[in-house]
């Protein structure tokens, strides 16, 4: 497991293998002490140099359990010389935790506790009693301090996962919240402009010709030409303002594209087919029955986890039906919090329509306007 992002452990095993230098000097400065002080130098070297990268990359494999059990032959070796640093116990016991998983640590505790009182054994054996009741507390106590540490830096690591996932979320968020708001606004500038000024062009050309229907007046003819060209316009600045994909291909064409382009680019096969008479309709109708297919193919795309999907566009007597169905994993649609569902069921309302969406095995999404 990978340690802390702080320098703690560090410092705090550096302190206790200083610490024990410092009394095995302070205790019994002999040959062997130097022996033992040699030990665990090599200990303080080998963990800033080889173990701490390990650690800090979270490798659990065989190079840190090399390292560790290297670790733990420099203890040993110091404890047979000097028994005063089986207090390194307090160094290693959390190093073992931090280098190899549960699984292993537990083992390694106990067999790392229980080799010195082996040691001790064969240099006195009457005072094995104490030493066997010290090293069952010590294993006791170190288990717990392992498992505390294993879960501090379980939490740990959960919680940077949840702020990268929160930090991508609300990224993710503000792009669709941005793109939403732009494509309504630009929809409902079209929409203006298409109920307002271009009926209104409309509605003048076919008064001025029901009252001079030859246009005798040149006054008049001026005044349907003028009207005309400005109709014109505003057709212009209408498509202008709806998608691009509709400007040069009808709504079917349009979402069979957005199928296709969806099967290119995920790999999953995506159908598509048209039910009822085509038939010509209301822009602001297209652009919503488009984008709705847009976004839903996106969250597929993102979120199902699919290996098919097909696509149904129905015309209807009085009214236009969207389907785009997939064999996912599903999600609850009462639990969604994205903008994409809400944006859909917004711009569907713009226009009278209506948003289903249905999730069991798989999920449907459906669109139907009164068109």
């Amino acid at each position: 497991m990978s340690a802390p992002a702080d320098w703690i452990w560090d410092v705090y095993f550096v302190a206790v293998v200083a610490a024990v230098a410092a009394a095995t000097v302070l205790a019994s400065p002999s040959p062997t002490s130097l022996a033992a002080l040699a030990a665990l130098g090599a200990m303080v070297l080998l963990h800033l140099v080889i173990g701490r990268p390990l650690i800090v990359r979270g490798r659990e494999n065989t190079a840190s359990l090399l390292v560790l059990l290297a670790q733990i032959a420099l203890f040993l070796t110091a404890a047979a010389f000097v028994p005063l640093t089986t207090w390194l116990l307090f160094a290693v016991i959390p190093l073992i935790f931090q280098m190899v998983p549960l699984r292993r640590a537990v083992p390694l505790v106990i067999v790392t506790n229980a080799l010195p009182v082996i040691l001790e054994y064969r240099r006195e054996p009457e005072g094995i009693g104490v030493d066997i009741v010290i090293a069952t507390i010590s294993t006791a106590a170190g288990i717990c301090m392992g498992l505390w540490i294993t879960r501090t830096l379980e939490q740990s690591r959960e919680r940077a996962d949840l702020i990268a996932e929160l930090s991508a979320s609300r990224a993710e968020q503000e792009r669709l919240s941005h793109e939403a708001g732009v494509a309504a606004e630009r929809n409902r500038l079209a929409g203006e402009i298409h109920d307002t000024l271009a009926q209104g062009f409309t509605s003048i050309i076919t008064l001025i010709q029901a009252a001079d229907p030859s246009l005798s007046d040149e006054r008049l003819a001026l005044a349907v030409r003028t009207a005309r060209e400005n109709l014109a316009e505003s057709r212009a600045m209408v498509a202008a303002l709806s998608p691009s994909a509709l400007a040069s291909a009808s709504l079917p064409e349009a979402v069979r594209r957005q199928a296709d382009r969806f099967s290119e680019e995920s790999g999953v096969p995506c159908s598509f087919r048209v039910t009822g008479s085509v038939r010509e309709l209301p822009t602001r109708v297209s652009v919503v029955l488009l984008r709705a297919a847009q976004e839903a193919l996106a969250n597929v795309r993102r979120h199902a986890h699919a290996s098919t999907v097909s696509v149904l566009l129905g015309y209807l007597a009085d009214s236009v039906h969207l389907s785009v169905r997939d064999d996912g994993c599903g999600f609850d649609p009462s639990a969604a919090s994205g903008f994409g569902l809400s944006g859909m069921r917004s711009r569907a309302g713009q226009v009278g329509g209506t948003l289903t969406v249905s999730s069991d095995s798989g999920t449907t999404l459906e669109v139907e306007i009164p068109a």
